[in-house]
């Protein structure tokens, strides 16, 4: 097949990244693929470039995948990125296509789902409203409150130790205008960001967050974006019991949910036991791929 590949001009640039973009036509013009390279441009998060590809089912195996995907490469070479990463679902043509191709898996995530309909309200408030000396639990939605700002900025440090098999990822650097700009742009794109938070009562400082990002129409899935707790404040229950009230306040306000969606790291033990024990129930498992260059 004759195929071309023509380089885009993607409007989707933003503060924090670039992103370069790719077409693929046949030869009577009509798109058979795409390709998407997401250049982070953060201090401490320009190692990786970020990988979506997409092609045709009827074109699979017609060397569509190949030419996009030597077209990214190159332009993270070209941007001196170290390496490439890409998910799949496992066990789709996605998943054979990195294989074959000189990537490699370094993180495994289990998805899962909980539907409101399964929720055990009473089970839930007893863990909501179960003391934990110490602490005290806040929420707000959308940007955070100017009070909390600054040791809410402080908390993200708590995502920089969890289990990610693997994966060779960037640490980002978090401050006050990044937990403010990713607020911001949830809210840009017309959907709502609720986070809730315990607050160790010693210092007023946030020992550790959870977030939930609802859909702008308020119905489908709402979906789980972190949950973590510094490491000198874990082993009290804490990410049971943020998760717990988030689930509690979703499920209050927002009743056309059809369910809230979590991923967890295959070796995150810890939280997979707690999303296990709060009712989400498994549904899918995706592969993330890496590219050494």
């Amino acid at each position: 097949m004759s195929l071309r590949i023509t380089p885009l001009t993607d409007p989707s640039d933003g503060p924090r990244h670039r992103r370069l973009a790719w077409l693929a036509s046949d030869a009577e013009g009509h798109p058979v693929g795409s390709a998407f390279l997401r250049l982070p441009t953060d201090a401490g998060r320009t190692r990786l470039a970020e990988l979506s590809l997409h092609v045709h089912p009827v074109e699979h195996r017609g060397r569509v995948g190949t030419r996009l995907l030597d077209a990214a490469v190159a332009a993270a070479r070209d941007d001196s990125r170290r390496g490439v990463v890409a998910h799949t679902e496992a066990g789709t043509p996605g998943d054979h296509f990195l294989s074959a191709r000189g990537f490699r898996t370094v993180l495994t995530l289990r998805y899962a789902r909980l539907s409101p309909a399964d929720v055990d309200a009473t089970a839930l408030d007893e863990i909501v409203e179960r003391p934990h000396p110490g602490y005290l639990l806040a929420s707000w939605e959308g940007v955070v409150p100017d009070d909390l700002a600054r040791t809410f900025a402080a908390s993200r440090r708590a995502m920089d130790d969890m289990p990610m098999d693997d994966a060779d990822h960037d640490t980002a650097a978090w401050d006050v205008d990044r937990v403010r700009a990713v607020a911001k742009a949830v809210a840009d794109r017309g959907d709502l960001l609720h986070t809730v938070v315990a607050i160790d009562t010693s210092d007023d400082s946030i020992a550790g967050f959870t977030e939930l990002v609802v859909p702008g129409d308020r119905t489908g899935d709402a979906e789980h974006y972190g949950t973590a707790v510094l490491p000198e404040h874990r082993g009290h229950g804490l990410a049971r019991w943020m998760k717990a009230e988030s689930i509690r306040r979703a499920c209050a306000e927002h009743p056309r949910l059809g369910g809230l969606v979590t991923d967890t790291a295959e070796s995150n033990t810890y939280m997979r036991r707690v999303n296990d024990d709060l009712g989400y129930a498994p549904t899918h498992t995706t592969l993330q791929y890496q590219l050494d260059l």
